[in-house]
């Protein structure tokens, strides 16, 4: 089983990534982790509330979760579990860390997706994944096709062709 990290900016179009993840990675089963990285604050008092961060969860819409859910249950199959992690810290040191305390396999991209910090503290997580020393993959959304629309399209190319004759 493979746990896959997916940076976020909690857009609804960086849920699309997981349809071409789950068919780039057809044979595998998948835990999946939603993340986005904050730097740390110099301030005394964010150090001492870092423990009760529920505020930053307020930075996810409820369609988010629901895209989510639907995704899980779209691909029941291939998908174990979908989450979402916060990142604090700024060290890839401490982002090594991370990915070793989730056990992740891999760090997934869309091409062409642009990050858009959803706060001052937010971090471009590019920053720290090309550093990391983790496997990245760079997934095309283009490529992405839901077999129901293939299977229509070669039963309609056909109907054409024998009506054609």
């Amino acid at each position: 089983m493979k746990t896959v990290l997916l940076p976020t900016d909690f857009k609804l179009e960086s849920i699309r990534i997981v349809d071409a993840l789950v068919q780039h990675q057809a044979n595998e089963k998948l835990n999946i982790i939603f993340v986005h990285a904050f730097k740390l604050s110099d301030s005394i008092t964010d150090m001492l509330m870092l423990s009760r961060r529920s505020r930053d969860y307020e930075n996810i819409s409820d369609e988010f979760y629901r895209e989510l859910e639907a995704v899980k249950e779209k691909y029941a199959h291939q998908i174990n579990t979908i989450g979402i992690e916060y990142f604090y810290g700024s060290t890839v040191a401490a982002f090594k860390n991370f990915l070793e305390a989730f056990d992740i396999s891999c760090i997934a991209y869309l091409k062409g997706y642009s990050f858009k910090p959803i706060n001052k503290y937010s971090i471009d997580p590019k920053i720290l994944t090309e550093r990391a020393g983790c496997s990245v993959i760079q997934l095309n959304a283009l490529s992405v096709h839901a077999s129901e629309n293939l299977v229509d399209t070669k039963m309609y190319e056909t109907q054409l062709q024998e009506s054609n004759v």
